[in-house]
């Protein structure tokens, strides 16, 4: 498994064995994000998506999750 410096933790830890979704920000997460550090998103996600009980299949609920991501992740946009 290769090893990159995460920039959430900025640990040299584990990739992510592909990106996590098609687009821009999978890769971008893929190229940069640690697999702990992915985890830890996954279970806070969660806790967002119950939070504000989004809908994804509503374009704005997905939109606003995706913002989140990018916080969470990568620093306040």
């Amino acid at each position: 498994m290769p090893t990159i410096t995460c920039t959430r933790c900025g640990q040299p830890r584990d990739q992510l064995a592909r990106p996590p979704f098609p687009g821009e920000l999978g890769d971008r997460i893929y190229d940069s994000i640690c697999q702990v550090c992915w985890k830890e998103w996954v279970r806070q996600q969660t806790a967002v998506i119950n939070h504000y009980g989004l809908d994804l299949l509503d374009p704005k609920a997905r939109q606003f999750l995706t913002k989140q991501t990018e916080s969470f992740l990568f620093g306040a946009l």
